[in-house]
């Protein structure tokens, strides 16, 4: 989301103004009549490595190029857990139900001013997938390569519980991936 232009309380256009805060001063989009602050403070992000039939689900978005795949994430809602909140997504994205929710760990996103809280997830039923998500692939752990981003970095975590010493893609072949070219 980009940032506010005008105050949601009086209209007037915020400008970057500083002032002292707990931490010491601080330069945010202020109103400079009436005081509001916009905190752009990060959204949490909820993401699941889904366990499926003994395999690893990464599934591929509408609008991400042909060959990348990633974990399963959403946002939270209002008056939900983080639990409930990534079973909801799994289920809302592949129609997978949940059995077992474990946290992996949280994971800065700076690029999306974003927290992720990633965990692993038993999932069983038929995959379906939402209209947000045109694919998915299976994999087997040995044969996962992680991302170096947020998501990516929680699956290698991940990998490492399980014995596996992750395999990450190189910045040519992410490159390559984020343009559709590798798989």
């Amino acid at each position: 989301m980009n940032d506010p232009r005008f105050c949601p309380s009086c209209a007037t256009p915020l400008a970057q103004i500083e002032a002292l805060e707990d931490g010491g001063p601080k330069s945010r989009l202020r109103c400079p009549a009436c005081d509001w602050t916009h905190w752009n403070n990060p959204t949490p992000v909820l993401a699941a490595i889904v366990e499926y039939g003994g395999q690893v689900l990464l599934a591929r978005n509408a609008a991400w190029p042909a060959k990348m795949f990633a974990l399963i994430t959403g946002f939270m809602e209002a008056g939900e857990t983080p639990q409930e909140g990534i079973s909801r997504e799994v289920k809302e994205e592949t129609n997978l139900d949940v059995s077992e929710v474990n946290l992996v760990g949280v994971y800065d996103f700076q690029r999306m001013n974003q927290v992720i809280i990633a965990y692993h997830v038993v999932a069983d039923g038929e995959v379906s997938l939402s209209p947000e998500l045109v694919d998915y692939r299976l994999y087997d752990l040995p044969d996962l390569k992680c991302w170096p981003a947020g998501t990516g970095y929680a699956l290698a975590d991940w990998l490492r519980t399980r014995g596996h010493e992750p395999r990450f893609f190189t910045d040519a072949e992410n490159e390559e991936r984020r343009r559709g070219l590798a798989s």
